[in-house]
């Protein structure tokens, strides 16, 4: 499956960013999809992840109740909303798929090539 992620930008604290990743080439609906991030000089991190069908979701700590990880398998689209933004939010994010399951946060297969957000302080 190929994925393209776009949505990212320059916003201030506490702003607002929705994150889009496009997936083409297989069935969407066959694969957990998941949000990582790397910021400058830091290895790259889970954000959050979600089932097959969208009923099931996962968030790193440091993101829950700022992020909403969504999926829409009609348009073969996954989003991350992302709101309160803080300048720790700053890094590239990736969207990602697997077959296995989206609790592990380990394991995927496929790789977007990531959309830079920008926070300033």
């Amino acid at each position: 499956v190929q994925l393209q992620a776009s949505g990212g930008g320059l916003v201030q604290t506490g702003g607002s960013l929705r994150l889009s990743c496009a997936a083409s080439g297989r069935t969407f609906s066959n694969y957990a999809m998941g949000w990582f991030r790397q910021a400058p000089g830091k290895e790259r991190e889970f954000v959050a992840a979600i089932s097959w069908g969208g009923g099931s979701t996962y968030y790193a700590d440091s993101v829950k109740g700022r992020f909403t990880i969504s999926r829409d398998n009609s348009r073969n689209t996954l989003y991350l909303q992302i709101n309160s933004l803080k300048p720790e939010d700053t890094a590239v994010y990736y969207c990602a798929a697997k077959r296995g399951p989206p609790q592990q946060r380990t394991g995927y297969e496929y790789w977007g090539q990531g959309t830079l957000v920008t926070v300033s302080s």
